[in-house]
């Protein structure tokens, strides 16, 4: 059997330098674009809590006010969060107070004339504090109310 030469056609080598060059500046387009994707997509949002001052209040009477209520918002860091939406409800749902905190995370809010509702004896007072970046939270049972 003679030999052949296993490259007799070079039909198939022209134009593949140029093939590859292309195919590579479109592999790389498509990198960058699944790195600008991937760099500029928006962050989660953070979970934030609040806490006050007191952890119960007891009422006098069949209604009153809750006094000065000091409410901290902060993340999990611990760290405060400025500009937060604060807002309050008294355990019947008719009575609410809304705040926006300060730079340290803190705002005073007072709930005037709150009641239970009819036949409880006990209940809460709930919060509901909203900020960009962080979820809503919801704390149904924030500080708790007892009648005297």
């Amino acid at each position: 059997m003679p030999d052949k030469n296993i490259i007799q056609d070079e039909r198939a080598a022209i134009g593949l330098p140029i093939r590859m060059v292309v195919l590579t500046i479109i592999g790389m387009i498509g990198f960058a674009v699944i790195v600008s994707a991937i760099v500029n997509a928006p962050t989660a949002p953070r979970p934030m809590y609040a806490t006050s001052n007191v952890t119960s209040i007891t009422l006098p009477e069949e209604s009153g006010n809750t006094g000065l209520l000091e409410i901290t918002v902060s993340n999990f860091d611990g760290e405060p969060i400025s500009r937060c939406n604060v807002v309050l409800r008294d355990p019947s749902g008719t009575v609410a107070a809304g705040g926006l905190t300060d730079s340290s995370g803190q705002v005073q809010m007072q709930l005037m004339n709150i009641s239970l509702p009819i036949g409880k004896r006990e209940g809460y007072i709930t919060i509901k504090t909203m900020a960009d970046g962080y979820l809503e939270n919801n704390d149904e049972h924030f500080v708790k109310v007892i009648r005297g």
